[in-house]
């Protein structure tokens, strides 16, 4: 029995630790090396979190989606002026 719960929580973790992926970044229409992006991640991360606007100011693109806000709900027709 305890052979089978360590199994599923190592699977959980292994299913959590896949969703706390990090951006990945390019550059648009620029060659670019991985040398190059060390560099600017690098120095973008000084105090231990990356600084994102730091990156783009570098010309440097989120690939992966960020945190998306959701616009707020559109009015109900059938209640004017209420939401």
């Amino acid at each position: 029995m305890r052979l089978v719960t360590r199994a599923l929580g190592l699977g959980l973790l292994l299913a959590l630790g896949g969703c706390a992926q990090e951006k990945e970044w390019m550059k648009v229409g620029q060659p670019y090396t991985t040398e190059e992006f060390r560099r600017d991640y690098a120095e973008c991360s000084r105090g231990g979190s990356l600084d994102e606007a730091c990156m783009r100011g570098r010309g440097w693109v989120s690939v992966s989606p960020g945190k998306v806000e959701k616009p707020p709900p559109a009015p109900d027709p059938r209640r004017p002026g209420r939401y």
